[in-house]
């Protein structure tokens, strides 16, 4: 089991030159939970995720874990506690998937980065996990997009963090790989107690699979709570500026959205 940190922004703005995308935004993830944060292109969800991995420097406020700022902790140490797997994720030419997942166990190795029998064995068990044993020995540019997305999850496992972030881990899949990456990644929270913290686009996929969501708009935090809280017609309407009808999911009760097309509308009346 893992330790549940806590992973939380104070006052935060970030900005990319002299464009600012988020301005004095708090938040704080529910630690163990699946978390979800969705919004229109442009609103600021992986600006924010970048923000939590230490790869965006705030122009004020402050991102923190354990009410320690980012910042203040050691790369290796902070990298025991947080992994990211960003949205377009490149590796090595040629590397092998065995290669590639072993990168995960960098900042559990001392200065000469020795491998112990633990890291064997954590290795062996991401790829159990993600089912990609039988790939090990693949270079990662022969697999296919979801072979591909599968083995940089297991590699996020093998850092054996307790919180992970990924930035729009089902894009350019197909439904049955992107339900198999969903139910990877609820299995590692239901069994692991592991933080999960997704940008997601797919509305209903986002409403099934997480505990909580944050919905964001013009860089600010919209609503936030449970799918059923978060997702209205009202938040379509003002946020994705979409005229929606929402249903209960018929598999998982979670709301589903049916967007209305002009045309529909007019039907309508």
């Amino acid at each position: 089991m893992t330790t549940n940190h806590q992973l939380s922004a104070e006052e935060i703005s970030l900005a990319y030159g002299e464009r600012t995308i988020i301005d004095s935004l708090s938040v704080d993830i529910v630690p163990g939970k699946i978390t979800s944060i969705v919004g229109p292109n442009g609103c600021g969800k992986s600006t924010l995720l970048r923000a939590f991995a230490r790869l965006l420097k705030p122009s004020a406020g402050q991102a923190l874990i354990d009410a320690h700022p980012l910042p203040s902790l050691p790369g290796k140490e902070l990298a025991r506690m947080l992994g990211l797997l960003p949205q377009s994720p490149t590796a090595p030419e040629g590397i092998v998937v065995a290669d590639l997942v072993g990168r995960g166990r960098h900042p559990h190795q001392g200065l000469m980065g020795r491998w112990s029998t633990r890291d064997y064995e954590v290795v062996a068990q991401a790829l159990e996990m993600t089912n990609t044993t039988e790939l090990a020995e693949r270079p990662i540019d022969e697999l296919s997009g979801g072979q591909r997305q599968r083995v940089w999850i297991a590699m996020a496992l093998a850092q054996e963090t307790d919180i992970l972030l990924l930035d729009e881990p089902t894009t350019y899949l197909d439904i049955a790989n992107q339900l198999e990456v969903l139910d990877l990644l609820t299995d590692l929270n239901h069994n692991h107690g592991t933080t999960i913290v997704m940008v997601l686009h797919e509305l209903g996929l986002a409403a099934r699979y997480s505990d909580h969501l944050i919905a964001m708009n013009a860089g600010k935090i919209y609503a936030q709570g449970t799918p059923t809280n978060v997702i209205t017609e009202t938040m379509m309407s003002e946020v994705f500026h979409t005229d929606a009808r929402i249903i209960a999911d018929p598999v998982s009760g979670a709301p589903l959205v049916m967007p209305m097309g002009r045309h529909h509308i007019t039907a309508l009346h």
